[in-house]
């Protein structure tokens, strides 16, 4: 499923690729702020927790069909802690690691030489891993469908590398409970409740124009 995605994702890219009038490469840094969530169905079947901020870093591959359009494939990733309290499992720490695989369509406004703000929508899937579950099931993962927000600014520093300023918001429908945090068919069984992970960044990066 998840070459799937990247096939089409891939696809759609190099058909919008042939009309582009440049190519742009674009590195991400940014902090993700803490996102909490918490699902109840009773005294006896409920799941609580923080997905904890830090570090996020990307990278993309952007064309521009037109000089205030662009059309990126990108990838995001962040390895955090999830500190959970569960009826089932007492309170427990998930390493996870979330990857989003996102196709970006971004508008530009151009004020003068040096200063490109911009902004944009972005759908893709993201892909979060369990890297520490419990030891009878191995590594756990799901893929869900997720979306973004972002806007910022380029700011050229000369005429083929420029500074990124942006905020970004990255959401995620998944399931609170199954293998994803616990690593257990128990869990999952009993856990069925959706929540939506929202998270909001602030970074930056670099844009490098190859073409």
């Amino acid at each position: 499923m998840k070459k799937n995605i990247l096939f089409l994702f891939c696809a759609l890219l190099t058909v919008v690729g042939v009309h582009a009038q440049g190519v742009r490469l674009n590195g991400y840094a940014s902090y993700v702020f803490d996102d909490k969530f918490d699902t109840y169905n009773s005294s006896t079947d409920y799941v609580s927790g923080t997905i904890q901020g830090g570090f996020q870093w990307g990278a993309g591959i952007e064309v521009t069909p037109r000089e205030d359009m662009g059309v990126e494939l990108l990838y995001y990733r962040q390895d955090t802690e999830v500190p959970t309290d569960t009826y089932n499992f007492g309170n427990r720490t998930i390493q996870l690691a979330a990857n989003y695989i996102m196709l970006a369509g971004n508008r530009y406004f151009k004020v003068g030489e040096k200063v490109e703000p911009y902004g944009g929508l972005m759908l893709g899937t993201a892909i979060f891993n369990n890297k520490n579950p419990d030891p009878t099931n191995g590594i756990s993962s799901a893929t869900k469908f997720a979306w973004g927000l972002r806007l910022g600014t380029n700011i050229w520093v000369s005429e083929k590398v420029g500074i990124k300023l942006q905020a970004q918001l990255l959401s995620a429908v998944q399931s609170v409970g199954g293998g994803l945090y616990f690593g257990t068919g128990g869990a999952g069984a009993g856990v069925s409740t959706y929540s939506t992970l929202l998270q909001f960044g602030l970074g930056g990066g670099l844009v490098f124009k190859v073409k």
